[in-house]
């Protein structure tokens, strides 16, 4: 298996800081986006812990399954994350998304908590491949309404499941079969919270439409594109991307 990756993460036009972070390991074949959020300086701090201790944890038990690998890497992550804040009254309340990927044998093994999104471009086509774990998206699949009339719900940034928030959490992993020619991308909402899935498919395409043409010069520009138009569409969050092409 070859792979190529590009990732980027950028402050955005209206945020002080940025908050998110992003993990790229190609030794291990690990590619993770993070996005921080809680306290004065809490998200930072979140984040960076996460990208720093999930590929720790990930070299020092890599004889586990690459499923379990996942799972308990990113539990191990929350408790050290809920541990920092526990212990430092400015940080209590911390936490942070964690939506990534994991290629091995074959096999894509997905990890996700939080609102960041795990997406496979496909014979030309955008397709989610991870689940929000916010408000909205429990009203979504409520049927109280639909995607689109979901970006304009005023409590779309609350989130039911964060890495370091509480001691216990729950991690969706899956595992899907790669085929030759598979685009994964992860992104931070700062992307797909600004540019619809629409815009985001026709930037990849116009960039790497042609599997026989991918060059890591195309996939770098994919992925300035995809940070430009979020900010020209407003930016008004952090906007981290990560494309990988198998």
């Amino acid at each position: 298996m070859s792979i190529l990756f590009s990732g980027d993460t950028n402050i955005g036009r209206k945020r002080k800081t940025n908050q998110d972070s992003i993990c790229l390991y190609p030794e291990k074949n690990f590619f993770i986006v993070a996005d921080g959020m809680g306290g004065h300086n809490g998200g930072d701090i979140a984040s960076q812990m996460a990208v720093k201790v999930l590929p720790e944890f990930i070299n020092n038990n890599d004889t586990l399954k690459p499923q379990d690998l996942l799972t308990e890497a990113v539990k191990h992550t929350n408790l050290s994350i809920f541990q920092h804040g526990s212990e430092n009254e400015e940080l209590k309340g911390m936490g942070t998304t964690i939506s990534g990927i994991m290629l091995q044998n074959g096999h894509a093994h997905i990890v996700n908590v939080g609102d960041s999104r795990g997406y496979l471009i496909k014979d030309k086509k955008l397709f989610q491949i991870t689940k929000d774990h916010s408000l909205v998206q429990e009203k979504v699949s409520l049927g109280i309404y639909d995607r689109e009339a979901a970006k304009k719900d005023p409590q779309k940034n609350i989130l039911t499941r964060t890495v370091g928030f509480d001691k216990e959490l729950d991690v969706d992993t899956f595992d899907y079969e790669y085929g030759n020619g598979d685009l994964f991308l992860f992104c931070s909402d700062g992307l797909h919270g600004k540019v619809c899935d629409k815009n985001i498919l026709e930037i990849i395409l116009k960039n790497l439409e042609n599997p026989d043409l991918k060059t890591q010069e195309k996939l770098d520009n994919a992925t300035k594109q995809l940070i430009h138009q979020a900010n020209a569409n407003g930016g008004q969050d952090n906007i981290s991307v990560v494309l990988i092409f198998v």
